[in-house]
């Protein structure tokens, strides 16, 4: 019997999209919608959706400075995507290094295969430039992507997460408020169907990482 938890995406993206962490102030995600959603079961490091996500429209900027198609690129790729930024103290740099530490398990040709893609939730700050030096401290295989901020916000509002415009708080700290799952695309099929939240450890990507490749339910 599957062990992970399903929800329909259509009632997560409602939520999801409501469930903000914010990155660089420290604070609390704005509601937990999200646990509530699976209210009684107990919390799985993947959530599976019974209705998965279509792929983001998304036309950006890499951080070679050239035009990056989303759907095109990563056709019948294993895809992992992140919505992020490079100043966030704790969230953001937790998630890619977890990853990092679990594709560096997989064989080599199943490493080569996988997609890890970081859009910047903070495009003012994350030019091409930075945003490639953060991610190469991370893994140079990984893409970023920066571009304008409505593009960006209308693409992750597609897999229902939320981001916010970056503010400057008070102190001078600037805070970008963004949703803070991964979503697993398929090589069979190009639909995020496993979502995973800020509490994956690196042993859990490495657990499901080998049927993610695969484009099967971890």
């Amino acid at each position: 019997m599957h062990s992970k938890k399903t929800v329909l995406a259509a009632a997560f993206a409602a939520v999801a999209a409501l469930t903000l962490s914010a990155c660089g102030s420290g604070g609390d995600p704005a509601d937990d919608s999200v646990a509530e959603v699976s209210s009684g079961t107990e919390s799985k490091p993947a959530t599976v959706l019974d209705q998965p996500f279509t792929k983001p429209d998304l036309v950006l900027t890499d951080t070679h400075g050239k035009k990056y198609d989303l759907r095109e690129k990563t056709k019948g790729k294993p895809t992992l995507i992140y919505f992020g930024y490079t100043n966030c103290p704790d969230v953001c740099p937790l998630t890619m290094s977890n990853i990092a530490v679990a594709k560096r398990a997989l064989p080599k040709a199943d490493q080569d295969k996988l997609q890890v893609v970081f859009v910047t939730t903070d495009p003012e700050r994350d030019t091409p430039a930075s945003l490639g030096s953060w991610l190469d401290a991370q893994d140079p295989d990984f893409t970023g992507l920066t571009g304008d901020f409505p593009t960006i916000q209308a693409g992750a509002r597609q897999i229902g997460i939320g981001i916010d415009p970056p503010k400057k708080e008070k102190d001078g700290t600037v805070v970008s408020m963004h949703g803070a799952q991964v979503i697993a695309f398929s090589p069979k099929t190009d639909k995020g169907y496993v979502l995973y939240g800020e509490d994956t450890t690196a042993e859990d990507y490495t657990e499901d990482l080998p049927e993610l490749v695969k484009g099967e339910t971890p």
